[in-house]
């Protein structure tokens, strides 16, 4: 049998490890707070990059590389930004180790002491930035549009696989512009490609919006996001685009004549997401079986399971899995053929299911002779016997069909999760239930600030879309009157 996962109901929290830990995804490394990513997570972590890097070129971006190492001094330029990431950074001091005088191990050699020290990436403005200076005199030298693919480091305490690691892996793009309303649209058109790539191939509705100021980036003027609900209730931040105004290009001195020979700051955005995706995959289709992987981010979409006694029942249903496999694949659906001899299909087929591969085909000899194969959903659990005449058509519809099967689903729970809320006394209760709660605020930090302390529940977002919360109201905590109902969930 399979590796046993719990249920979701029994242990929501363990049930996620497990599924990230049994599902070949990922497990916990020697460095503590650090994950090693296995090969099947990282394939699916691939698919999600090529994608999105696709996207992303689409729209004029092209992929750079920056140092991972950055001068602290940088950090004190803009000092929004440096308290936003101040408790979170790693902070190399020395160069260079030497023996230890008492002969056991080593230790860090006093004489080699760094002349400034660097901080380890926790997220690249400032490097950037101070590069970009380099690059930029003239209106001509914009747009820059430069995206990198890198590791960062953020010095987390507690910490989940995915969710929150000391390293994890994202792209983070960042964007020069010669005027204010160019950036902003930039922004805006970044967020707009991370909501499609959630929607339309992670499967995963999304609620676009904007970030209260108490829970914006640090340095931004605007901070765009896509806001998902996990299984429990729970929010999780897929996302975000950021219009930085010219607050970094005027703490690096990042200057350019303009068309009227007049000298002016640049202005920027940041946008990124991350190996947090994962987990928002986990958490958002997974079932008690194991992972739900939408057809568009799986590794293996189609799964052939030959079912046989002997070398001779094997090699028949071998070479016409081969034959189905071809031509799936020159219909560009990735197949694999499980004819390990060291396993029971029974086996397997959990397997396959715990790592959510979305179809299963299954042939014995009484199969090839009658001309059907076994098809099972691992979105919905069901099987049937299809003819193997024009399977591969069929296969190629299917997987169209779960896609949509497991946006559909992920979007009526939602749905069924967000509810309007008036009352202060009901906030308290409903919030805790797992739910988003569209809420009337004041537009102040300060009640904001009031409603997290009291139920650990953030703004999410003040939506631009799924839902309509432009109308007259008052703040559910404050009593003060309010023009907007924005969303209200715990996260993680």
């Amino acid at each position: 049998m399979a590796k046993e996962v719990t249920s979701r109901s029994e242990n929501y929290a363990q049930w996620y490890n497990d599924l990230a830990l049994k599902a070949d995804l990922a497990e916990q490394s020697a460095v503590r707070g650090c994950m090693v990513i296995k090969p099947y997570g990282y394939a699916i972590w691939e698919r999600m990059q090529g994608i999105l890097d696709g996207m992303f070129k689409k729209t004029g971006v092209k992929n750079a590389y920056f140092p991972l190492f950055i001068p602290k001094s940088f950090f004190s330029r803009e000092a929004e930004h440096v308290a936003g990431f101040a408790k979170e950074c790693a902070v190399v001091t020395h160069h260079r180790l030497m023996n230890n005088p008492d002969g056991k191990g080593v230790v860090v050699d006093p004489s080699a002491r760094l002349e400034e020290e660097l901080i380890v990436r926790p997220t690249s403005e400032t490097i950037i930035w101070n590069t970009y200076k380099n690059w930029i005199t003239s209106w001509r030298d914009l747009p820059i549009l430069c995206n990198q693919w890198c590791n960062v480091v953020r010095w987390e305490m507690r910490t989940r696989l995915f969710l929150r690691t000391a390293e994890f892996l994202w792209q983070e793009g960042h964007t020069a512009h010669a005027t204010a309303e160019e950036a902003a649209a930039k922004a805006e058109q970044m967020v707009q490609v991370y909501a499609d790539f959630a929607r339309n191939v992670m499967a995963l509705p999304v609620i676009i919006g904007h970030k209260s100021p108490g829970e914006r980036f640090a340095g931004a003027i605007d901070t765009l996001t896509i806001e998902a609900m996990m299984q429990d209730g729970k929010a999780l931040q897929a996302g975000t685009s950021h219009f930085l105004g010219q607050n970094f290009a005027k703490s690096f001195d990042v200057q350019f004549t303009g068309k009227d020979g007049k000298q002016d700051y640049v202005w920027a955005t940041s946008w990124g997401v991350s190996t947090r995706l994962m987990g928002a995959l986990i958490m958002a289709h997974g079932d008690d079986n194991g992972l739900v992987l939408p057809p568009r981010l799986a590794p293996v979409q189609v799964v052939m399971v030959p079912i046989y006694r002997g070398d001779d029942e094997l090699q028949a249903l071998r070479e016409r899995m081969e034959t189905m496999k071809t031509a799936l694949e020159a219909r560009g659906v990735r197949v694999e053929i499980d004819d390990r001899d060291t396993l029971r299909p029974g086996f397997k087929f959990a397997e396959w299911e715990l790592k959510g591969v979305p179809v299963r085909l299954a042939m014995g000899p009484r199969d090839l002779a009658s001309g059907t194969v076994e098809v099972a959903r691992r979105d919905t659990l069901t099987k049937e016997t299809l003819p193997l005449e024009g399977i591969e058509a069929r296969i190629s519809e299917l997987l169209e069909t779960i896609q949509q099967n497991i946006y559909d689903k992920a979007l009526a729970f939602r749905d069924a999760n967000i509810e309007k809320c008036d009352s202060w006394e009901a906030f308290q209760t409903r919030i805790q239930q797992g739910k988003f709660l569209l809420c009337h605020w004041d537009g102040t930090i300060e009640t904001e600030q009031a409603i997290k302390e009291a139920t650990k529940a953030t703004i999410r977002c003040i939506p631009v879309d799924s839902c309509v919360c432009e109308e007259e109201g008052v703040d559910i905590y404050s009593g003060k009157p309010s023009h907007r109902r924005v969303v209200y969930a715990i996260s993680y």
